[in-house]
C-alpha cells in the first residue's frame, strides 16, 4: 500500500466526518439495527475483504462487494440504512492500512465506502421490493442500486485524483474505472440474490454459500492472472519486433484498433472479438525472421525483395501455432490471395479482416513500400 498523499487529508476528514455524521443522524431516527445481522455479515465482509480481485486496468474488488450488495437486501427488510453504512464501512479494516504511512487510507475507504453503499441502500430502498418476486425482477432491480453505488463511488475517487494530481488526470482514471464497471455489476447480482437467500433461509445460508463464493473468487483471479500472463507475452513479442522494425511501432495497434471497429461492427461476441485482436497485433510478428535492411529500404521494392518480405505471414502462422493460448488464431494473421466467400460457413472471415486494417494502415502510413 502506498503512503497517504498529503494533500488528501483535508478531503478525508470530510467524507469521513459526513459518513459519521450520516450514521448518528439515522441511528437517532432508526435505532440500532439487529446485531445478529450485523455480526454475520460484519463478519463475512472483513474475510472477504482481504481477498482482492484485480480487474481492468488495476481497479481492485473484493468479494465484499458482494456481501455488501446482501446487506443492502437485509436491512431493506429491517429498514435499517444505518445496518448498511455499518456493515459497509468495514470493508476498510485491511492489514496493510495499519501503518504510520498508510493508515488515513482506513478512514478514506470506510467513509467512501458507507456513503457509496448508503447511496445504493437509498435508490433500492425507493423501488419496489424485489424479495418476493422473480429472480429476474430482482435482477432488474439491483441494476439502478448498483449504479447508484458506482457512480457515488467514483465520483469520490474523482476527485480525489483532482484534489492529488490536478485537474487533468481525471479523465486518465475514469478511463480505467470504465472498463470495470461492467465486470462489478455481475457481482451486485450475486450479491442481491445472496440477500435474498439470507431472507428466505436465515442467517446459516451465508456461511453455506460464502465457501463456493470464494471457491469462485479464486477462480476468476486465477482466469484474470492467466489473461495478464497472455497479454504480457503478446506485449513482449510485440517489443522484440519494434525494436527491429521501427515502422511496426504503432502499426500493430493501429491494426489491432481497425479490426475491433470492424468484427464490432459484424456483431462479434466479447471472446471472438478478443481473438480477433490477438489475431491483429501479432499478425507481423514472423518480420523477426526478415532481413533488417528489407524492413527499412528507404526506396520501393523489387518483386524479389517483395516476394522475400511476405515471407513472414507463414512465418508468423508457424510461430502462432507453437504457442498454446495463440494457436487458435494463427490463421487469421495471414491470408491468401483468394477472394473470401461467404457463402461458405467454413471459411473464416478473421484473416480478411486483418488484411483490411493491415492494408488500410499500411495505405495512410509513411512506410517505403505502402
Amino acid at each position: 500500500m502506498s503512503p497517504f498523499p498529503r494533500q488528501l487529508r483535508w478531503f478525508t476528514a470530510a467524507i469521513f466526518a459526513t459518513a459519521v455524521g450520516v450514521a448518528l443522524s439515522l441511528a437517532r431516527a432508526e435505532g440500532l439495527p439487529s446485531a445478529g445481522a450485523l455480526l454475520v455479515l460484519g463478519a463475512l465482509v472483513v474475510l472477504t475483504a482481504q481477498m482482492p480481485v484485480r480487474l481492468s486496468e488495476g481497479v481492485l474488488l473484493s468479494p465484499g462487494f458482494m456481501v455488501c450488495m446482501a446487506a443492502i437486501v437485509v436491512f431493506r427488510h429491517e429498514q435499517s440504512l444505518l445496518g448498511v453504512m455499518l456493515v459497509c464501512a468495514v470493508t476498510a479494516l485491511r492489514p496493510v492500512y495499519f501503518s504510520k504511512a498508510s493508515w488515513c487510507w482506513l478512514p478514506f475507504n470506510a467513509g467512501l465506502s458507507a456513503l457509496a453503499y448508503l447511496a445504493a441502500a437509498l435508490v433500492y430502498g425507493i423501488l419496489p421490493s424485489a424479495t418476493t418476486g422473480s429472480a429476474l425482477y430482482s435482477v432488474a432491480m439491483v441494476l439502478p442500486a448498483a449504479l447508484a453505488y458506482l457512480f457515488v463511488a467514483w465520483t469520490l475517487l474523482l476527485l480525489s485524483y483532482v484534489i492529488e494530481e490536478g485537474v487533468s488526470s481525471w479523465r486518465t482514471v475514469l478511463g480505467q474505472l470504465l472498463p470495470a464497471g461492467a465486470e462489478v455489476l455481475p457481482f451486485a447480482v450475486l450479491g442481491f440474490l445472496l440477500g435474498r437467500l439470507y431472507l428466505s433461509l436465515g442467517p446459516a445460508v451465508m456461511l453455506l454459500i460464502i465457501v463456493p463464493v470464494l471457491i469462485a473468487r479464486e477462480m476468476f483471479a486465477s482466469y484474470l492472472r492467466v489473461k495478464e500472463s497472455h497479454d504480457e507475452t503478446v506485449g513482449m513479442l510485440i517489443h522484440a519486433l519494434e525494436a527491429k522494425d521501427r515502422y511496426t511501432s504503432g502499426h500493430s495497434e493501429r491494426v489491432a484498433e481497425y479490426a475491433r471497429y470492424i468484427g464490432e461492427e459484424l456483431n462479434f461476441m466479447p471472446a471472438r472479438l478478443e481473438r480477433l485482436r490477438f489475431a491483429a497485433l501479432m499478425h507481423d510478428i514472423g518480420k523477426l525472421v526478415v532481413p533488417n535492411q528489407l524492413l527499412n529500404k528507404p526506396g520501393r521494392l523489387t518483386p524479389e525483395e517483395f516476394s522475400q518480405v511476405r515471407v513472414h505471414e507463414k512465418v508468423s502462422v508457424q510461430m502462432l501455432s507453437h504457442i498454446d493460448f495463440l494457436r487458435p488464431i494463427a490463421a487469421a494473421s495471414h491470408s491468401d490471395a483468394t477472394r473470401f466467400d461467404p457463402d461458405d460457413p467454413d471459411h473464416p472471415i478473421e484473416p480478411y479482416i486483418v488484411m483490411i486494417a493491415d492494408a488500410y494502415d499500411a495505405m495512410t502510413s509513411t512506410r517505403a513500400y505502402r
